[in-house]
């Protein structure tokens, strides 16, 4: 199905291309079943990926990175997201949450020692901020980091930590003042080998090869020039990063919208009710022609938000609504195309999969309740 590029240049059009045949040469659709139903790390996937330098295209080029734009990563995770959504999520939680928190918080002399071996695809990170009882409310965090001499001593838990399991170094929210709030918070960086570290694999609906975790501190030491940027001083370091995650989790739910729509289509053409293609049908084809239009709303939010954002613009309102309108969309696309696949999506296969998958974007990077309220503030209510 041929897709519009929305003005995409010669560049984004050969990055999208030349990531979709890397996948598909490292990544055959079999596999992706495979590692789905045994929730495996796409760890040959992870590797081919940083050999061809695509874990760098966020990163300055003075750390070996290509300095991409917002729009230039949009193109290239909804094509991930297109392709499957584990390895885009393998690939975020490094390349884009850790890596730009060594970018934007860490030191000189640690961005040095740390970015160009995430690159090469020998450093994976994760992030843990989330909490049993605090996840969008990041002030109401438990853990404790208590300084003792050249140390800090963590103890607490944090849950849903996407692929700390497979992690080299994890990105702690831990506070430092119980007392103060937001300002009580600070950002640390954590080896994921530390005695006193136990993580947990979680059992999720969807997305089983990036799995989640519970991860518990136990009197966890590490080293005070571990922290990231000051002490307390994590509230503004948490928000930079929000326009571009909401972005680009909008850009995976396009490209998963993308994908449902082929095959549901696929499938549809060739499968016959009563000696016709069932599309001859108007209960399936308008649901086809709904699923289209969710899918290009998606993408428009999607690459007008990118565009704003490298316009220098306060794109608050664009990457949030984004983000709601696509995930939102990829939903009702995936709930549609189990409808008309009826028992061939419902058994064990690609369309369980996508429809499992696709619940997941309502929730993780905000959720579409706590972001409607961020719009709400917005326009002033």
């Amino acid at each position: 199905m041929p897709y519009k590029t929305f003005g995409f240049t010669e560049e984004q059009i050969l990055m999208r291309d030349s990531i979709l045949g890397l996948l598909g040469r490292v990544l055959p659709d079999e596999m992706k079943l495979e590692l789905d139903k045994t929730s495996t790390f796409p760890e040959a996937a992870f590797k081919a990926i940083a050999a061809d330098g695509w874990l760098g295209l966020p990163i300055e080029a003075e750390y070996g990175g290509a300095e991409a734009s917002n729009m230039d990563m949009a193109v290239f995770i909804e094509a991930m997201g297109y392709y499957h959504y584990g390895v885009r999520s393998a690939y975020m939680t490094t390349a884009i949450y850790g890596a730009s928190h060594l970018r934007f918080h860490a030191s000189e002399a640690q961005r040095k020692l740390m970015l160009p071996p995430l690159i090469a695809g020998e450093l994976k990170m994760c992030i843990a901020y989330s909490e049993p009882d605090s996840g969008s409310d990041m002030a109401g965090i438990r853990t404790r980091a208590v300084r003792q001499g050249d140390n800090y001593v963590i103890n607490g838990q944090k849950i849903y930590i996407t692929n700390a399991h497979v992690s080299d170094w994890m990105v702690v929210a831990a506070k430092t003042d119980p007392d103060a709030g937001r300002r009580g918070l600070s950002l640390f960086l954590v080896d994921s080998k530390s005695s006193g570290l136990t993580i947990r694999n979680m059992d999720p609906l969807g997305s089983r090869t990036s799995l989640p975790n519970e991860v518990f501190f136990d009197d966890v030491t590490i080293p005070a020039e571990n922290l990231l940027g000051a002490e307390g001083g994590a509230w503004p370091m948490l928000m930079r990063g929000l326009n571009q995650e909401r972005l680009l989790l909008a850009a995976t739910s396009a490209g998963h919208c993308m994908r449902i729509l082929e095959l549901v289509k696929e499938f549809a053409i060739n499968r016959k009710a009563f000696g016709k293609p069932i599309t001859a049908y108007q209960a399936v084809s308008h649901k086809l022609a709904d699923m289209y239009m969710l899918t290009e709303g998606a993408r428009q939010a999607t690459f007008h938000a990118a565009q704003m954002l490298d316009a220098g613009e306060d794109a608050v309102l664009e990457t949030t609504t984004a983000k709601i309108v696509a995930t939102e969309n990829n939903y009702k696309v995936a709930d549609m195309g189990m409808q008309i696949m009826g028992g061939a999506g419902y058994m064990a296969g690609e369309m369980q999969r996508l429809f499992r998958e696709a619940r997941l974007g309502r929730i993780g990077g905000g959720t579409s309740e706590i972001l409607r309220n961020v719009i709400g503030q917005r326009i002033g209510l």
